[in-house]
């Protein structure tokens, strides 16, 4: 059988464009929900899931950073994709032709300008793919998809008019989860993700952040999030520059432990080359 990689959306979203980038040697499988492309790998239906964490644009995805520590995956590579916008239409249409396109309702703002200067309407469709696919099933040549290039091919549908979003810039990282752990160094610039719950006592969070700023570790992200529904109970999700072996990552971590009541590496993996 065919080894997969599981996504969530309809064959064309743009998480099925990461898996085509990061890994065009495994089978996209599209899955409903982000449970259910974490199932997938639990299950062995896939080895690898692609995840989105965060925009560029649009900040940090809902829900992912509350599926991932009780997932039973680890994080083993990342995957930046840059998000182009194009204008697709069925067969033998033209911008012209264009009244309406549709698209879900995160991108529509990200290409207004575009839509302003032709005079399209922009319509919301539940994902982009499903707009392309859609399109393509009513074959009206006044409508459009707004969606990616890979969209376009699945559906049969013309490209319109390609890069369409206002800002050039707009980019979806991805994390990329196994059931194994891959915890060896296998690039010059490793990148390590781990959450944590700081012990209840005066500017924990404070002298916990201390042991990296004095060992010399850059920490790229550090985002919170309540927990068990309660206003009281937070975890902190850190992304830092390093690997769990490197002596300064050691000394930051044993000094994070000794003020942390729950401490959880996710993972480490090398820096995709467009995070520099």
């Amino acid at each position: 059988m065919t080894a997969r990689i599981a996504f969530q959306g309809e064959p064309g979203a743009y998480s099925h464009q990461a898996c085509h980038q990061a890994r065009p040697h495994l089978e996209a499988l599209p899955c409903a929900t982000f449970e259910d492309v974490i199932e997938a790998v639990r299950s062995g239906a896939a080895v690898e899931a692609m995840l989105p964490v965060e925009n560029s644009t649009y900040g940090r995805v809902a829900d992912i950073h509350r599926l991932l520590p009780d997932s039973g995956l680890h994080i083993v590579d990342e995957a930046f994709v840059r998000v182009h916008i194009n204008l697709l239409g069925v067969p033998g249409s033209s911008i012209a032709d264009i009244t309406d396109a549709w698209s879900h309702l995160v991108l529509l703002p990200q290409c207004a300008g575009f839509l302003r200067k032709h005079q399209i309407k922009g319509r919301v469709s539940p994902d982009n793919a499903r707009a392309a696919r859609d399109i393509a099933e009513k074959g009206n040549p006044a409508h459009a998809a707004l969606a990616s290039e890979l969209a376009g091919e699945i559906y049969g549908l013309d490209v319109l008019a390609r890069h369409i979003e206002d800002h050039d810039q707009n980019t979806t990282r991805f994390l990329i989860m196994s059931q194994q752990p891959e915890m060896t160094r296998r690039a010059d610039h490793m990148m390590t993700t781990f959450v944590f719950q700081v012990r209840n006592i005066p500017a924990a969070l404070y002298k916990a952040m201390g042991g990296f700023a004095t060992n010399g570790v850059n920490m790229t992200k550090l985002e919170s999030y309540m927990v068990g529904g309660s206003f009281t109970a937070t975890q902190f999700y850190a992304d830092i520059e390093g690997h769990p072996d490197d002596k300064n990552v050691q000394l930051a971590m044993d000094e994070l432990k000794y003020f942390t009541s729950h401490l959880h590496i996710l993972g480490t993996y090398p820096a995709d080359r467009l995070r520099d």
